[in-house]
């Protein structure tokens, strides 16, 4: 018995030690630079030259929305498309916007697919099938080279794969481009029966494309993107019938059908088609990680988006509105905060309640700070599970209900200057991941974003504030009056008692 137990655990360990292929054969490829003949160009070029220097910016706050734009902008492309995921999940609107990609390339675009390894696993043979395709590429970042036992890289290879690829970016022919916090899953566009997440992306057009392009190349071309035919077996000769026959059958479910009339019935959606789509013109920068800092074991503070984003969005002299899932401020974003609101700042935090927060440990991060952050006059607000937005279909299934949970990483400045992208106010965005946005100067979407957390609050928050015997209480703001909580709303006394004792451990920096 015991030697093969041995036996077992050795073979473990010499699986461990798998190691990742090298690079030498891999070609780098660059964004299409002349696409002003293309549809979209032709669409795009004439106003982008009217608005000399600036931007064309369109909020995608709806889920529906979201997706649809995605689906459009893949079904326009000419010639390419490059996208880029932490989280591409194997479900059905994930399967919907695979095969869009999958129809670019058919009509002979060229697509390049950059996916987190993290959200890969059992997807290898899906994207062996795509990646056969002769216009697409599949790229995989910072891989796991044990393809059915990822854990055991965490023990051997912890320092590496515990850094990931959170940016998140869908380009078209270099000319239109979504950046926001949205991934690819039910959760993420109003489908499914599980969580769904409130979140926020924007179309873009004009010189952030640029940007945005330039950005996607050099992840694509960097040390840690690696061509997934170096990972992952090759597809077996029945991969596209197999690829078409998901396709078809996904499509065909009554739920997805539901799913695509409520779709049909969005008039941000029909304006979308119909090229309606009004566009704010707008200074916008992009601000990104340099993708070294995956392999970077120096802390060189300038590879990280820290160091563009705090110039970008400027000293608040009026107001912060920081609305994030995953807060973790930290001792040193304490501090900031608390100055801030110490000199008058109205600074209002938006994040997850303990009721519906996906990852508990986070929020114990968080948890330890909510003293000192009220004590300091900074207003703190717990998003309700029950505050999702309304299903798009009364029937269950890809549009049914659902519980909510916040998952938009955005803030804005003095009610002028906003941000929106994949940056959470956390250890683990700041130091771990790549990340990725666009700091916006726009009145507009920045004052819109206050008076959507000014109307909105009291309906989908718990205000958090200190009694006078300096215990927490939850406020909620109903119709019919204040409500009072003395412990977290809606969160049983064995999950309270989990989320203090992970709040004593040395963690935040995994968070």
């Amino acid at each position: 018995m015991l030697s093969r137990i041995a036996t077992v655990v050795l073979a473990a360990l010499v699986a461990g030690c798998a190691s990742l292929p090298p690079l030498d054969g891999r070609v780098e490829t660059r964004a299409s630079a002349d696409t002003a003949t293309t549809r979209l160009g032709r669409a795009m070029v004439p106003d982008v030259a009217a608005h000399a220097g600036r931007s064309g910016i369109y909020p995608l706050p709806s889920p529906t929305d979201a997706f649809a734009a995605r689906a459009f902008l893949a079904q326009a492309a000419d010639r390419t498309l490059d996208v880029q995921y932490y989280i591409w999940h194997d479900d059905e609107t994930g399967t919907l916007l695979f095969e869009a990609l999958f129809r670019a390339a058919e009509r002979g675009a060229r697509v390049r697919l950059l996916l987190d390894d993290m959200d890969t696993s059992g997807q290898d043979e899906r994207l062996a099938a795509l990646d056969a395709h002769p216009n697409v590429e599949v790229r995989l970042y910072n891989p796991f080279p044990n393809r059915r036992l990822r854990s055991l890289d965490f023990v051997t290879d912890f320092a590496r794969v515990n850094r990931r690829m959170h940016n998140k970016s869908f380009t078209a022919d270099n000319q239109v481009t979504i950046v926001g916090g949205r991934n690819v899953g039910n959760e993420y566009y109003g489908a499914g029966e599980g969580v769904e997440f409130t979140d926020l992306d924007v179309i873009a057009v004009g010189p952030i494309v640029r940007e945005v392009s330039a950005a996607f190349d050099l992840y694509w071309n960097s040390a840690s993107a690696y061509p997934l035919a170096s990972i992952v077996p090759p597809a077996p000769a029945d991969a596209r019938s197999t690829l078409e026959a998901t396709f078809a059958s996904t499509r065909a479910d009554p739920d997805a059908t539901a799913y695509f009339e409520a779709l049909r019935e969005s008039p941000q959606v029909r304006a979308l088609l119909a090229d309606r789509l009004t566009l704010e013109w707008v200074e916008a920068r992009l601000v990104r990680d340099d993708p070294r800092k995956t392999l970077d074991t120096t802390e060189d503070t300038s590879l990280l988006l820290l160091a563009a984003l705090l110039p970008a969005i400027g000293e608040p002299d009026v107001s912060f509105d920081l609305v994030s899932p995953y807060f973790v401020p930290g001792e040193r974003g304490t501090e900031v905060l608390a100055a801030l609101a110490k000199r008058g700042v109205r600074v209002r935090i938006l994040t997850n309640s303990l009721a519906a927060t996906d990852v508990g440990p986070v929020h114990a991060g968080y948890a330890k700070r909510r003293e000192a952050l009220l004590r300091a006059g900074v207003r703190l607000y717990e998003f309700k599970p029950a505050a999702a937005p309304p299903p798009t279909s009364s029937k269950k299934g890809i549009a049914g209900s659902r519980a909510g949970s916040l998952h938009a990483k955005t803030f804005a400045i003095d009610g002028r200057r906003i941000f929106v992208g994949s940056f959470n106010f956390d250890p683990r965005s700041a130091r771990l991941n790549t990340e990725m946005g666009v700091v916006i100067e726009s009145r507009t979407l920045a004052g819109r974003l206050v008076e959507r957390l000014d109307k909105d609050l009291p309906a989908i928050a718990w205000e958090v504030r200190l009694r006078d015997d300096g215990a927490l209480e939850w406020i909620d703001h109903g119709p019919a009056g204040e409500v009072r909580y003395s412990e977290e709303p809606e969160s049983t006394a064995m999950r309270r008692a989990w989320i203090r004792g992970m709040s004593l451990l040395p963690i935040d920096w995994l968070l």
